[in-house]
C-alpha cells in the first residue's frame, strides 16, 4: 500500500448524532481523500458494524432518487449513531468512474441504457472500484473482525483479511426513479436485495 496521509481525529455532530472523523489521503497528485466517521466507543465494540459507503455526490449531497446511495447513508448513519461502528466514506464517485464520466453515464441512461451497459458504452467495467484503501482504514482501527453492512457481494470479497462475522442488509424501498436501477444491480451485478 502506498503512503498515506492521515489526519487528526476531530468531533462532528450531525442530524444523526455526534461522530469523531479522521480522514486519510492517498499520496500523489490528485490522491483520493477518503473519511472515517465513527462513534467515539469504537475501540470497545468487538466486531463493530462497519459500513464501506462509496461516494455518491448526487445522492449523498443532492438528494437524487434516481439511486438509493444517500437513504443507505443515511440509515447506516443513524444504526451506528445508536449501536456503534464505523462507516468509510470511500471516494470512488460512479463507482470509480469520476463525476463528468457518471454525468455522461446518466445522460445515455436517459436514452434508456441501463447504469451497466452505459458504463460499459464510455469503456468502462461495470464497476470500477478498488478497496485497498478500507482495508488499510479498518487496520488503522484495529478492526479484525466485523459486521458488514452491505448489499454488495464485491464488498464483502475485497476484505478478505478481515472475518466479516455478519452481513448486514439494506432494504432501501424502491421509487419510480430507481427500480429500474435496483433491478439491473440485482439481476446484473449481484447485489442482494
Amino acid at each position: 500500500m502506498q503512503n498515506i496521509e492521515i489526519s487528526q481525529t476531530a468531533t462532528l455532530p450531525t442530524k444523526h448524532g455526534t461522530f469523531k472523523i479522521q480522514a486519510f489521503k492517498e499520496e500523489g497528485k490528485g490522491g483520493k481523500e477518503h473519511l472515517a466517521v465513527y462513534r467515539e466507543d469504537l475501540d470497545h465494540i468487538e466486531a463493530p458494524i462497519v459500513r464501506v459507503h462509496s461516494e455518491c455526490l448526487t445522492g449523498d449531497a443532492i438528494g437524487s432518487v434516481k439511486c438509493d446511495c444517500g437513504d443507505q447513508l443515511d440509515f447506516a448513519l443513524d444504526l451506528i449513531a445508536k449501536e456503534g461502528g464505523l462507516v468509510i466514506y470511500h471516494r470512488q464517485e460512479g463507482r470509480n468512474i469520476g463525476l463528468l464520466n457518471k454525468v455522461n453515464a446518466y445522460a445515455l441512461q436517459d436514452q434508456g441504457l441501463d447504469t451497466v451497459a452505459a458504463n460499459h458504452q464510455l469503456g468502462f467495467r461495470a464497476d470500477e472500484r478498488t478497496y485497498e484503501i478500507v482495508a488499510f482504514i479498518l487496520k488503522h482501527f484495529g478492526i479484525e473482525k466485523l459486521r458488514l453492512l452491505t448489499n454488495n457481494p464485491a464488498k464483502m470479497e475485497s476484505l478478505n483479511d478481515i472475518e466479516i462475522i455478519e452481513r448486514i442488509p439494506i432494504q432501501i424501498p424502491p421509487n419510480p426513479h430507481n427500480e429500474a436501477y435496483l433491478k439491473t444491480k440485482k439481476e446484473q451485478m449481484g447485489h442482494l436485495l
